[in-house]
């Protein structure tokens, strides 16, 4: 049923579900821990999820799904709306929102870091503050035009983030202008369309408030008509007469006239008009659709989903030796990645995206990006293993340049027979593993008898193999060594890697002498398989019942085994029974094992630290935990359960196990707490502070029972890494042109102990990057910053992704890890006029009585926030882009 209070005239053809926001008394607020004097309030997160998830629901109900039965807008309605009931009613049950839901991560916490990075967080311009109402909607409009740009360019990881910047300053124009105080129950009509006038804004000279003594200041905005914001802080100024912001960090808000307007919360201390925030938010969300709404139009349907990652199914990225030696090698990639065209075409997991890299000595790339599986195939048919011979090759370089164009939480696949040539990029290309999120698979191919090709082979070290060891132990991935007659078929595991499988658990995590390595099966996972390979002399499997079977070929007892030279592949019959399973290697040397299976249950983790300084608290998002730093744990669990399922059913977790890596040794345990309903999955830790005193890798298992009491294991797909510097990377917003320079900021501090550091930088060859820090030394708990300047070159080529790395090392008097930033940045010709006006009629949206939800982690603010940490290397990225556009208006 519809509340009384929609006009008819906002009822179009096309149905958006907007979710009715909940009284303040609901749990609707993500960052409790930090924000207890506000609680009930809703945050720039809620209002941006909760737009995604409309605007998903509506591209559901008119593109039904190929072969299912079509959504039907009743079977949402009076419902908690989740991502994984979408996911499971228009994909089929069990199928993963992984990586949906971390795409909506993504843009949330860029939303987050407008209110974090020195480049954004006191601009007014940003936040629709100071009365710079014109100017607000030039940079909203700029920052929507980017994310289409981006888009179009397939860089989604920056799309997302200028989203996120963009959906910042909408929702802030409902709760730091007096809109809602002039009446109107609808968002402003004009605020997306460049080319329409705002209205009737407060001039300089207008008054706007009366002074205001109290908390709480209903009536201190003057009689009028006129449209105006509230000054924040020193810069700018507030004139006499003027509106403040407000709250108890707003410094204007002690001058004349004192109060404020902000609605940004429900605390009086914070939000002098308290009392509005509920209408300012339902309004920020209309407007959020709005502006969802807008992007799907000009991408498509195709070019939205990939916006947000609407498919359970994940992207294929290869990166090939092209050497002369390397034609079986290149072959089997051919035929794998043939296989998972044809197989997937047209399925709800065929890739949406596509990427391929080739190397040889002396070059790598150029790198080749599609969401179309046609010109993937044809691309990668035209690749032939020609010249060369003599290893190392450029490994590492191409590598690195994949993991710029893949999406996180992705697959790479890397086919050589050569050892590194580029070994020194090693620990920055591990890094960007897991800055990236992405798994790499290096399919190795040794041949000794090989006549031809690889002729020095023999004399090089046995050492030389050991950087892919360090890029695969960092991404959670492997190194198979294999021979050319089994390559093909080793291959095969590309596709099984990329069914959305998890890897179980081992205890111990490697393989030691006499001593069997366990694992647990539960029964929400199907499709289990154990990989083993190395110089293996024999092996046995044991389920919980006592029944084994061992390394001989075809059906056995348990399962189908397979062997490839010194690879095996054992696939248990489904369903597997469930308890804890044993594996008993002998081998020589270090043989490696894995165990992995296909279920819908997985979760995301993000690390946070507390920050208390600012107007509005939170916890300011993390790429990796720093040392010293008080650090929170944030766990999204996936695939929980379908929808209306009773909540004593539900899988429970109750607590994190910290392994070190790679020798398992568990370095603590720590309780997990739920963080609002339990169908959402939102769980938090505390960091134990003696995991936070040295630097180093550390693994996270996830530990639980589901419904009927059984236990439940998950491990994160890759290892975390304790660094022991905190290195910010930032760079400027808006539009750059050609033969420019662009000034970067960079900050490091220590929390744990004094350093010594030097400090490196690199980017793409053409461009010139130079720095005023090339030393640096701190003592505890002190910080140091620095200036870098990017000139870009009149010949910067259209599309490219730039990236940006500072690595700070310790000196020889003080050997720290390498801590690494980095900062994408996007080049991109000068664009012709993008005519987006508003379209003739523009459809209203449909209300329900549903409640709303809170699923990726809670790092996010309402409003503004200053001082604390600003420019983490992940969140300069948001203010890193390096546009080369025109000022066409939409």
């Amino acid at each position: 049923m519809l509340p009384t209070d929609v006009p008819s005239a906002h009822l179009g053809s096309s149905v958006l579900l907007l979710l009715q926001l909940l009284p303040p008394t609901s749990a609707f607020f993500p960052n409790i821990w930090s924000l207890l004097a506000a609680p009930g309030s809703i945050t720039h997160q809620d209002l941006t999820e909760e737009a995604a998830l409309n605007v998903t629901l509506q591209l559901f109900l008119e593109q039904p799904p190929p072969g299912r039965p079509p959504l039907h807008l009743e079977d949402f309605l009076g419902c908690t709306l989740l991502a994984d009931d979408l996911f499971a009613s228009y994909f089929g049950p069990g199928s993963p929102s992984r990586r949906f839901r971390a795409a909506l991560g993504e843009v949330s916490r860029a939303n987050a870091a407008q209110d974090f990075l020195p480049a954004s967080r006191n601009d007014p311009d940003l936040h629709f503050d100071a009365e710079r109402l014109g100017q607000g909607r030039t940079r909203l409009v700029g920052a929507l035009r980017e994310t289409l740009v981006a888009a179009r360019a397939l860089d989604h990881t920056l799309a997302r983030q200028r989203l996120g910047a963009a959906l910042h300053a909408l929702q802030d124009f409902y709760s730091h202008s007096n809109w809602v105080e002039l009446g109107q129950q609808q968002p402003h009509p004009h605020l997306l369309w460049p080319r329409q006038e705002l209205g009737s804004l407060a001039q300089e000279g207008d008054p706007t408030c009366s002074d205001c003594e109290e908390l709480s200041c209903p009536g201190n905005l003057l009689s009028f008509t006129l449209l105006t914001s509230g000054y924040f802080g020193t810069h700018p100024s507030k004139p006499l007469g003027k509106c403040s912001h407000g709250g108890r960090f707003d410094q204007s808000s002690s001058q004349p006239p004192r109060g404020g307007i902000n609605k940004d919360s429900t605390a009086p201390g914070f939000s002098p008009h308290h009392m509005l925030h509920l209408q300012a938010a339902k309004l920020a969300l209309l407007a959020s659709i709005q502006a969802f709404s807008l992007l799907r139009s000009r991408l498509g349907d195709k070019g939205f989903s990939r916006l947000l990652d609407i498919t359970p199914a994940s992207s294929l990225s290869f990166v090939l030796d092209t050497t002369g030696s390397m034609g079986e090698e290149i072959n089997a990639a051919k035929i794998q990645a043939r296989h998972i065209v044809e197989q997937r075409r047209g399925s709800p997991v065929e890739p949406m995206h596509y990427v391929l890299v080739p190397f040889h000595d002396p070059g790598f790339g150029p790198v080749f990006t599609t969401s179309d599986p046609d010109s993937f195939w044809q691309q990668l048919n035209e690749i032939h293993a020609l010249g060369g011979g003599d290893e190392p090759e450029m490994c590492l370089s191409a590598l690195e340049l994949a993991l710029l164009h893949t999406p996180p939480l992705s697959d790479i696949f890397v086919f050589t027979d050569a050892s590194p040539k580029d070994a020194f990029l090693t620990s920055r290309v591990a890094a960007l593993t897991q800055e990236r999120r992405c798994r790499v698979t290096f399919l190795v191919t040794e041949d000794p008898s090989r006549g031809h090709g690889r002729g020095r082979r023999e004399v090089l070290s046995p050492l030389r193999f050991e950087p892919y060891e360090v890029v695969a132990l960092a991404s959670g991935g492997e190194v198979i060594f294999t021979k050319d007659q089994y390559v093909q078929d080793v291959a095969a595991v590309v596709g099984d890697s990329m069914a959305d499988q998890v890897t179980l658990p081992l205890e111990p995590s490697v393989v030691v002498p006499e001593r069997p390595l366990v694992f647990n099966v539960d029964g929400l996972l199907r499709r289990v398989s154990v990989r083993i390979h190395g110089e293996i002399s024999s092996f046995w499997i044991r389920n919980p019942a006592g029944i084994s079977q061992g390394p001989e070929e075809g059906q056995g007892s348990l399962g189908h085994t397979r062997r490839f030279g010194q690879f095996w592949m054992v696939s248990i019959n489904d369903p597997p029974q469930t308890g804890t399973w044993e594996i008993q290697v002998t081998a020589e040397g270090n043989p490696r094992v894995r165990v992995q299976a296909q279920t819908s249950l997985d979760f995301l983790f993000h690390f946070g630290t507390p920050m208390e300084d600012g107007p509005h608290p939170g916890l300011y998002p993390l790429t990796q935990p720093v040392a010293g730093l008080q650090t929170q744990l944030l766990v999204e669990v996936t695939g929980l359960g379908p929808r209306g399922s009773p909540e004593d059913s539900l899988p429970h977790f109750s607590h994190i196990i910290l392994r070190g890596v790679p020798e398992g040794a568990q370095l603590g345990q720590v309780p997990l707490e739920p963080r609002g309903a339990r169908e959402r999955g939102l769980l938090v830790a505390s960091l134990p502070p003696t995991l936070l005193s040295t630097a180093g890798p550390f693994s996270l298992e996830l530990i639980g029972q589901d419904g009927g009491g059984r236990d439940l294991h998950r491990a994160s797909p890759q290892p975390c890494t304790v660094v022991p510097v905190l290195l910010e990377l930032s760079g400027p917003q808006g539009f750059l042109a050609p033969g420019s320079k662009a000034p970067l900021t960079l900050r490091i501090a220590s929390f744990s102990s004094p350093q010594d550091l030097n400090l490196r930088t690199s980017v793409n060859s053409s461009f010139s990057l130079t720095s005023n820090l090339s030393r640096v030394r701190l003592e505890q708990n002190e910080s140091a910053w620095g200036r870098l300047w990017l000139e870009v070159p009149e010949s910067a080529t259209s599309n490219s992704v730039v990236m940006v790395t500072v690595t700070a090392l310790g000196r020889e008097a003080s050997p720290v890890p390498p801590t690494h930033a980095f900062l994408r940045l996007l080049v991109l010709a000068p664009a012709p006029k993008d005519q987006l006006a508003a379209p003739a009629h523009s459809p209203g949206p449909v209300f329900t009585s549903v409640n709303p939800t809170l699923r990726p982690s809670p790092l996010v603010t309402w409003g503004r926030a200053g001082g604390g940490l600003a420019g983490n290397p992940w969140w300069g990225t948001v203010g890193g882009v390096l546009l080369l556009l025109g000022l066409a208006s939409w």
